[in-house]
């Protein structure tokens, strides 16, 4: 087997560590900045510690947060087209992965002779065209480590990830003050789909040595700290320790993949525009249920690493644990369990099913193989 990992070549992390933009500033001799961030980060006025920071360097800045949750690309265009009448040598994203996933666009598309359609069509199109740096505010998608940017394409009603080298981030900031007050459900949906990045990556058919190592040690983390982060918003050890777990599963996806869960999911925010990580979260155990048998050694392994009084039980004891788990967790942080507070019902499961069985960029590297029939029954299972 050869494999490789690509990520990030600058990664700052702990407590303050936004002091480092300054530094960053710097560095890339940026006289002008594009800031990319949404009006909720505005208002919980996060973004000033970020601007204290750029202010001291005496650069210019350009705030741009027009963009709304789980975005379709014409929303990435509108942002896109707002941006190409600024100059800038410098991107920073503040904010959650749908701010991030624009942001890793903008530096792809800035003074581009291709656009986002484009890019849809043929994502080897993208060329860096400004670099970049990510600074989440949330413990889950693991955007700022990854080469993606998942957009909603209506027409379709699903998603669609663009994926290219090229994006990958020049910079990551990992400052734990940023979640401090986040609320307690995104605590939960974000930090529910950073630990199906990590099962999923470490089950995934493409997996690596090297994708093994991020993704154990993100579920080693998310597991062990989800639930002390959602109960008690105070214990900043544990947001510290989801917004790392998260971070190591977004290098994760970038050496492996994603599968079925993720997969499934897509048509649940491209239509009903139910949140990433919620509709993850519905879906986690039961895809896992569905895969066991067939990963069932991962599984094993990664309730090895995480609970080992467990490490003489057999493989169908440890992967079972760990399917208890992901469904415990995601009780435990309140999370819906099925899709009937969402107006999705029975009459929607055709278009489900077709539109799920369409992502064959994730389905491919799920273990097992899912048949229209499977993966009905899995939509099944949580619909009213």
């Amino acid at each position: 087997m050869v494999y490789q990992v690509k990520i990030p070549s600058n990664i700052y992390g702990g407590e303050g560590c936004i002091e480092k933009v300054k530094e960053i500033v710097e560095k890339e001799h940026a006289k002008k900045i594009l800031i990319f961030t949404d009006k909720g980060i505005i208002a919980t006025g996060l973004i000033q510690l970020l601007l204290n920071e750029i202010e001291k360097t005496g650069a210019e800045y350009c705030i741009f947060d027009n963009l709304i949750p789980e975005p379709a690309y014409q929303d990435v265009e509108n942002l896109m087209n707002e941006a190409a009448h600024h100059d800038g040598s410098l991107i920073i994203a503040i904010g959650g992965g749908s701010v991030m996933d624009a942001a890793k666009l903008c530096s792809v598309l800035k003074g581009a002779d291709y656009n986002i359609k484009d890019l849809l069509k043929n994502p080897g199109l993208a060329k860096k065209k400004i670099k970049t740096v990510m600074i989440p505010t949330t413990c889950g998608t693991g955007s700022e480590a990854t080469c993606n940017a998942i957009v909603a394409i209506p027409e379709e009603r699903s998603k669609q990830g663009i994926v290219n080298d090229s994006m990958i981030p020049d910079y990551v900031v990992l400052d734990s003050q940023m979640i401090r007050k986040l609320p307690r459900q995104i605590v939960a949906a974000t930090g529910v789909d950073a630990l199906a990045h990590a099962v999923e990556c470490y089950t995934s058919r493409k997996a690596t040595p090297i994708s093994n190592t991020y993704a154990l040690a993100s579920a080693k983390l998310i597991f062990h700290n989800i639930r002390e982060a959602y109960i008690d918003p105070d214990n900043m050890e544990a947001k510290s320790n989801m917004m790392l777990g998260a971070f190591y599963g977004g290098i994760a996806i970038t050496a492996s993949g994603t599968t079925a869960v993720h997969a499934l999911s897509y048509p649940l925010g491209g239509k009903y525009h139910i949140a990433h990580g919620v509709s993850n979260a519905i879906l986690f155990a039961h895809v896992m249920e569905f895969n066991k048998d067939a990963c069932k050694r991962q599984l094993a392994e990664i309730c090895d690493a995480i609970h080992p009084v467990m490490a003489e039980a057999g493989e169908d004891e440890k992967a079972q644990y760990i399917i208890d788990e992901i469904a415990d967790i995601v009780k435990t942080t309140e999370i819906p369990v099925s899709l009937e507070q969402f107006g999705v019902s029975a009459k929607d499961l055709d278009f489900l099913v077709d539109a799920g069985s369409r992502q064959t960029r994730l389905l491919v590297n799920n273990r097992k193989e899912l048949s229209l029939d499977d993966i009905r029954n899995i939509y099944l299972k949580v619909l009213p």
